[in-house]
């Protein structure tokens, strides 16, 4: 396995519309390997092809909570519900962290790597990663839906924030 180059903005690949993925390989296995542990060692939770050069509609989102990657070729968007805002980043655009509206349950029907057909119910943050991921598979770049922009120091003081409530809940509990 092999950590791949991330494609930075501005790349014209990033602004494409993926070709559908037809070939169930082990090339296409090789693929979903690498970008996973380019993913991973580029400290994301999620990651699409175009990212890595590839304009084809594959996709990778994980958390690493001890769930299995979700793996996406070919994913389509079949169901949304409820709105949320929060903050995104994307890993081809290091340093640029903006606020985003994005549906806040999804539905999607999506292919393995060996092409059979799988369904998923998302919400919350498990599902404005895979739409950001989706997103990208049609050339639409977060950039264009940022609200309000983010600086490091934003963001690293929302994060203290976020722990410390839920330490001070988890206190709460015992």
């Amino acid at each position: 396995m092999a950590i791949l180059d991330i494609v930075k903005h501005p790349n014209a690949v990033l602004e494409q519309k993926c070709e559908t993925v037809t070939k169930f390989d082990k090339k296409l296995g090789a693929l979903l390997d690498d970008m996973h542990d380019t993913m991973v060692a580029n400290d994301g939770v999620g990651i699409a092809a175009p990212q890595v050069g590839k304009a084809i509609r594959v996709a990778i989102v994980d958390f690493g909570e001890g769930q299995e990657p979700i793996e996406m070729v070919n994913p389509e968007l079949v169901l949304y519900e409820g709105m949320d805002t929060d903050v995104e980043g994307c890993l081809s655009f290091p340093g640029i962290f903006g606020e985003v509206e994005r549906h806040d349950h999804v539905k999607i029907k999506a292919q393995e790597r060996d092409g059979s057909w799988y369904e998923l119910e998302a919400e919350g943050y498990e599902a404005r990663a895979i739409l950001h991921e989706m997103d990208h598979l049609d050339g639409v770049l977060f950039t264009s839906k940022i609200t309000k922009y983010v600086t490091q120091e934003e963001l690293d003081a929302m994060i203290a924030e976020a722990e410390a409530q839920a330490r001070a809940e988890e206190e709460e509990q015992v």
